[in-house]
């Protein structure tokens, strides 16, 4: 049995967002941060993905990232590698990585994304 789904944190948002990169569903994301400065990390997402959804595959431009799952079941693909997502997966997203989502057909996916500043060579 899979813990209860947490509330909707008190953030800014939710935005929602259909067909993200190319996917299917739609995807509601929280601003956790709300425009306060929080170094090194850039942006603290909370995110839900519908049902059988998916967020289409997209590269890490600017920032490395960890996906963490928190309620739900799907799939993160890094490139050609697959990682199965279930409440405490953790993935991380080197700068440059390519990156897609998915949700299994039977719920919704909730998960965090942390993004941090590249360390300096």
């Amino acid at each position: 049995m899979s813990p209860p789904r947490p509330a909707a944190p008190e953030a800014r948002g939710p935005w929602a967002r259909r067909g993200l990169f190319g996917g299917s569903g739609e995807v509601q994301v929280w601003d956790l941060l709300a425009g306060r400065a929080a170094p090194p990390f850039e942006a603290a997402l909370w995110c839900e993905l519908e049902a059988g959804g998916s967020v289409g595959a997209h590269q890490q431009q600017e920032h490395p990232e960890l996906v963490v799952c928190v309620w739900g079941r799907g799939e993160a693909w890094v490139g050609e590698a697959r990682h199965p997502l279930a409440p405490g997966a953790c993935v991380f997203l080197p700068l440059g990585a390519r990156l897609r989502l998915s949700a299994a057909e039977e719920g919704p996916l909730g998960y965090l994304i942390l993004k941090a500043r590249a360390a300096a060579p």
